[in-house]
């Protein structure tokens, strides 16, 4: 498959993860020929669009969506320059092809299954906000989602999220409280697998995880932008 292919794949994952998390919020998104987007918006960290292909028009793009202050965009070929926003941040979008994968000797991993659980993998998670808990136990229900986990001494270390796709892994949310990021990558791609057999994954990094990613064997395939809306 092509680069400009891969990353469509991995942009429709992305998409449909974003999806998930907001019918976890009771938002329902729409999924259109070229873009997804959410007309109610979206929870903290998630966008309230993801384009699809490349070349969409942004004033087709913000007419579906809460465009004003707050809103953000997933740019997922980094060919958009929506007026009145900026870069939120950029990143790599990720691949690595299907194969045998390679876990760190001796660190079992497992998937998140209660609630209880799932409060303390969020609070390990270096993006853990204040307030409420943010990830809502329906998303366990889902069954093209695990949350996946290592422990160490009955405590969560390290931690990511994977969402199955038609034809793809989705990756996301690696973190290491040791700060081994590649392992992480390395662990969550290996207990996804041991759940859903030999796929390829996508994702997406930025920094640190990025360059973990690239030693777990994963590489970059196309550049993506965040766009925000910022205050007045």
């Amino acid at each position: 498959m092509s680069e400009p292919a891969l990353v469509r794949t991995a942009a429709r994952n992305n998409a449909e993860w974003c999806d998930a998390i907001c019918r976890t919020y009771g938002i329902a998104g729409r999924f259109g020929a070229d873009s997804w987007s959410s007309a109610t918006r979206t929870p903290q960290y998630y966008p309230d669009a993801v384009t699809l292909l490349p070349g969409v028009a942004v004033s087709q793009l913000l007419s579906g969506i809460d465009a004003g202050e707050g809103c953000s965009v997933k740019d997922s070929f980094a060919d958009l320059d929506p007026a009145g926003f900026r870069p939120l941040f950029h990143a790599e979008w990720l691949h690595r092809a299907a194969r045998g994968s390679r876990a760190v000797p001796g660190r079992r991993w497992s998937t998140v299954t209660t609630e209880q659980q799932l409060g303390e993998w969020e609070s390990t998670w270096p993006g853990s906000p204040e307030g409420p808990a943010f990830f809502r136990p329906a998303v366990l229900a889902d069954e093209a989602i695990a949350v996946l986990a290592r422990c160490d001494n009955g405590r969560i270390v390290a931690g990511a999220i994977a969402n199955r796709g038609a034809t793809v892994i989705g990756l996301s949310n690696v973190f290491d409280a040791t700060g081994d990021l590649e392992s992480a990558w390395l662990g969550g791609a290996a207990a996804a697998k041991a759940l859903w057999g030999e796929m390829p994954f996508v994702g997406y990094g930025l920094g640190a995880s990025l360059d973990a990613a690239h030693q777990a064997g994963f590489d970059s395939i196309g550049e993506l932008v965040v766009w925000l809306k910022p205050p007045s």
